[in-house]
């Protein structure tokens, strides 16, 4: 575990808003549905699709598949970064479907919070037996 896992927040920074919290909530349950209905197996995109399904019918907005700008040297490029899963423009969830999740995937999901100005992420791997060992919770 590293300072940027587990629920850690740093002691200059205020807490998670309630907002965040709750729409956090929703996206672990999520998670929950769509794992106990599909199981293990299966490609991201089916994961990806049904997720932000899950997440709409609790009434949460999602945009799928967003580009990440990256400024550098003053100058703005479009051919950045994309994020998997963005709910209410406010928390960011990368999705996977692996045997074992590479140490990068951590890196640039850290990467994706500090260049959206946002602080709470998930990385989720859905293929996994049990989905809350595939849940890892990332706060900056």
């Amino acid at each position: 575990m590293n300072k940027y896992t587990a629920g850690y927040t740093r002691n200059n920074y205020e807490p998670l808003s309630e907002k965040e919290e709750r729409i956090g909530k929703a996206i672990v349950e999520a998670a929950y549905r769509v794992h106990k209905e599909l199981g293990p197996g299966l490609l991201e995109k089916v994961y990806e699709v049904c997720f932000c399904h899950e997440l709409r019918k609790m009434g949460l907005h999602v945009k799928r598949q967003i580009d990440i700008p990256i400024i550098y040297d003053g100058i703005k490029f479009d051919e950045g970064l994309r994020l998997d899963v963005l709910v209410e423009d406010l928390v960011i969830s990368e999705l996977k479907a692996v045997d074992q999740v590479n140490p990068v995937w951590e890196a640039q999901i850290i990467s994706h919070l500090k260049l959206t100005d946002l602080r709470l992420g998930y990385l989720i791997n859905f293929n996994v037996p049990l989905i809350k060992s595939g849940i890892r919770r990332f706060i900056l």
